[in-house]
Parts: structure tokens; C-alpha cells; sequence
């Protein structure tokens, strides 16, 4: 890509989106498929060893979430920066975010790595599963190094309205990560450990590609010369980028109280409600996709000024997520089994998974309101409010719910789902009534006031 596309995207805003949207989708497939495909290998050695890596999803996923607030923070000012013109600015955040990606990782990787088994006996995790879990996240938390800077150059492309280039990263990668997963897990014998290994070598890969089409792609020059350490930059990418990797993390830390609630009932449901995560992120892939190019539109809009592009950009938005959702739900709620499958023969498993699915699934609808309002308010540079959101549907409602129906009324394994759809109803809700305001508040309702471009 070597030019600006604001004003292609502004003449056809929704063919736009979808443009945008079909290449985030195989990305973000690909993504979420790291560690759907380590799951799937490693599901042939047996429940602890599922279990294990369910133990271990939810602190893979704080890593993921620490790493796309940077970028989101980073790419809501890159795509306004765009829109208002101003490709310098631009180039110089993009630097930002690198650095600041490079340096969080190292902070991390400081802090957490002698802490994962006594974290992992916290969440419950107990014998071998602990082992296994703590084998398999010792060696991803090396690979952060590799992670971070990555997605912050996916982020790059996405912010500068090319989504085709971090989708061809991430499926090569992906390909290596299939390819070495049973080498290393079977050949070489080293089981859970291997799936690790397999999967920080396929990240490399992607890293590498990454450098090389930010050195021949990209329409900003990303380069070290570019950079002027700016107080307002950092200031703004922190401003956005906590709250996003907040909100991510909170869905971490509701994975890990849902998997404590789960172990309540056994191992046995523990891997239940694993397989159930994953099937959750697989079904959600084109909605992150739609989000993820819908942000990089409403940040070039608004700073282009284009309030009524932007009203009607998120309105389709939720639209097609909707009914995707909902047709989504009623597949699953039919054929839970087929998809359950995919993850384990366990006769065990798959009739616990089935019965717990034909009730999860209804959460899928009303998520896609909190995800579009949390992705709007970020783009336009407000990161509090996809927090907020989150923090109602999940602390508020979600968990004390799911704690009050399993320990004080004794009630069964899936009722932690109904608890689920309720704490998500009432996050919708919240969302559009947080959207609205801030809509009303920056004139998007009525026309420009404020707030138009980055400053």
C-alpha cells in the first residue's frame, strides 16, 4: 500500500468494511487458532492434559490483552491522524508503539516468569495438570518478545486501512505452527512442552514477515528515524491502550473465576468449559473482524470530520454482527456435538459440552453490542467506557450470579452459562446507553463540535 485511502474509503464506507473486515476475520481465525490447534494435538494425550492448557488460556490471553491495548491505543491515533491528514504524526506514533511494546514485554517477562505455579495452585490447578500447565506457559512467556512487537506491526497495517498483509502473516504462521505442532509434540515426544515450542517458532516466522512488508508495504515509514519522543503520544496511547487491555484481561480473569467455578464440579468440567471458550472464539471471529476494521473507519472518519459516515458505519455494523451471531447460536444449539469434535471423542466430554452449549450460545448475540460500542468509543480516542461496559456485564452481574447459582443454591454445571447470558443482556444495554451518551456529547448525533482529529 503507498497511499492514503481515506477518501476510498469515505466514498463507499460500507463496502469498505467489509474490504476491511474479511481479512481481520482469517487473521484473528488464525490467531484464535494457535491455541485452538495446540488444544486439538494435545487433546489426543488425554483430559489432564486439556485440562492444562484451559488452566493456562486464560494467562495466554492477559498477554494477548496487554499486547492489543498497545496496539489499539497506537492505531486509534494512526487511523486519526490519517484521516486529519497528518502522515508525519502518524509515522512517529508508529514508532511509539513499538518501542512501548518492546518494553512492556521485557517488564513482563521479568515479573512473571518464577510466578506461574504458585498462580497456577491458586486457580486450582492441582498434580499433573499444574506440571503440564506450567511447562506449557513458561515457554509461550519466552515467546512474548516475539508476540508483542508482532501485533503491534499487524496493528499498523490495520490502522493504515491494509488488512491483507498482517492476514498473510498470520496464516503462514499459522501453517508452520500445524506443520510443527505434531513434530514436536509426537516425533520428538515432548508433548504439552512441544505444542510450546511449536508455537513460539511459528510466532518467529510471523515476526520476521512482519519487519520485511513494513519495509515494502507499508504507506508510512516506519523507521527509527522517524521517531521524536513525544509525552502527548505516549500520554494517549496509554490513555486508550490501558482500558482496552484492562477489558480484555477482565474477560481473562472471568475465564479463570468460570474455570474455578467449573473445578468445583471436576476435572472433567473443567475441560468442558474449555472446549465451550474455544468454540466461543471461533464463533466470534468475523464480529472481532467487523470491530477490529470498524474502529480503523470511525478513527479515519472522525478525523476527517465525517460524523454521518460514522453514525451509519457502526449502525451496520451491529446489524450484520447480530444476525451473524444469532444464526451462529442456532447452529450450535442444534449440532453441538459436530463442533465439539473438533476438540475431544470423549464420550464424557461431549455429552457434558453438549448440554452446557445448547445454553451458552444465547450469550453470543448481545456480546456483539458491548464489543461495537467498546470499538467505537476507542477509535474516537475513549477508552474508559469499553471498560465500563465490561466491568457491569462481568463483576457486577456475571460472576456474583454464577458464584450465588453453584455455591449458595447447589445448582448444576450450567447454570454458570445462564449466568453468563444475563450478566451479557444487561452489558448490551450499558453499552448502547454509553454509546448514545458520548455520541450526544461530541455533536456525532447532531454534527461536528469537537474532538474532530488527534491533537
Amino acid at each position: 500500500m503507498t497511499r492514503n485511502r481515506v477518501n476510498e474509503f469515505i466514498k463507499t464506507p460500507r463496502k469498505s468494511l467489509l474490504v476491511l473486515a474479511y481479512p481481520v476475520v482469517i487473521a484473528m481465525l488464525v490467531q484464535v487458532s494457535y491455541n485452538i490447534v495446540d488444544t486439538a494435538f494435545v487433546g489426543r494425550l488425554g483430559a489432564e492434559a486439556i485440562a492444562a492448557l484451559t488452566f493456562s488460556f486464560p494467562l495466554f490471553f492477559i498477554l494477548t490483552a496487554i499486547n492489543a491495548g498497545i496496539g489499539t491505543g497506537m492505531a486509534s491515533m494512526i487511523s486519526r491522524f490519517l484521516g486529519a491528514k497528518n502522515k508525519k504524526q502518524a509515522e512517529n506514533t508508529a514508532v511509539h508503539g513499538i518501542i512501548i511494546s518492546l518494553a512492556l514485554a521485557l517488564g513482563i517477562f521479568l515479573a512473571a516468569f518464577f510466578a506461574l505455579k504458585p498462580l497456577f495452585t491458586l486457580l486450582g490447578a492441582q498434580g499433573s495438570v499444574l506440571q503440564l500447565a506450567t511447562d506449557y506457559t513458561s515457554i509461550i512467556l519466552m515467546g512474548i518478545f516475539i508476540m508483542f512487537p508482532t501485533f503491534v506491526i499487524t496493528s499498523i497495517f490495520s490502522a493504515q486501512g491494509d488488512t491483507r498483509t498482517p492476514m498473510k502473516i498470520q496464516v503462514i504462521g499459522l501453517i508452520a505452527n500445524i506443520i510443527l505442532d505434531p513434530i514436536f509434540i509426537y516425533v520428538f515426544g515432548l508433548g504439552v512442552k512441544g505444542a510450546a515450542i511449536a508455537t513460539v517458532i511459528a510466532m518467529l516466522l510471523g515476526l520476521s514477515l512482519g519487519i520485511y512488508y513494513l519495509k515494502k508495504r507499508s504507506y508510512l515509514n516506519v523507521k527509527l528515524k522517524c521517531f521524536k519522543y513525544s509525552n502527548k503520544i505516549t500520554r494517549e496511547i496509554f490513555y486508550i491502550g490501558i482500558p482496552a487491555s484492562l477489558m480484555m484481561i477482565l474477560v481473562s480473569v472471568y475465564i479463570i473465576f468460570l474455570n474455578r467455578f467449573a473445578a468445583h464440579f471436576g476435572t472433567e468440567y473443567v475441560a468442558t468449559s474449555g472446549i465451550a471458550y474455544r468454540l466461543d472464539s471461533l464463533a466470534f471471529l468475523p464480529v472481532v473482524g467487523f470491530t477490529t476494521a470498524l474502529s480503523t473507519l470511525v478513527g479515519m472518519f472522525y478525523g476527517a470530520k465525517r460524523y454521518d459516515l460514522l453514525r451509519g458505519i457502526v449502525s451496520f455494523a451491529v446489524k450484520i454482527g447480530f444476525g451473524f451471531t444469532l444464526l451462529i447460536s442456532v447452529i450450535f444449539f442444534i449440532f453441538p456435538q459436530i463442533f465439539l469434535r473438533i476438540f475431544t471423542e470423549d464420550p464424557v466430554l461431549l455429552s457434558l459440552g453438549a448440554s452446557y452449549m445448547r445454553i451458552y450460545v444465547w450469550t453470543f448475540p448481545f456480546v456483539v453490542f458491548t464489543m461495537v460500542g467498546a470499538r467505537t468509543l476507542q477509535a474516537i480516542g475513549k477508552g474508559m467506557p469499553g471498560l465500563i461496559i465490561n466491568l457491569v456485564r462481568i463483576l457486577v452481574v456475571a460472576i456474583p450470579l454464577a458464584y450465588i447459582f453453584v455455591f449458595v443454591l447447589g445448582y448444576g454445571f450450567v447454570s454458570i452459562a445462564v449466568a453468563m447470558i444475563i450478566g451479557n443482556i444487561i452489558g448490551a444495554i450499558t453499552a448502547l446507553i454509553i454509546l448514545r451518551f458520548y455520541f450526544k456529547k461530541f455533536g456525532i448525533l447532531s454534527g461536528p463540535k469537537s474532538l474532530a482529529s488527534p491533537k
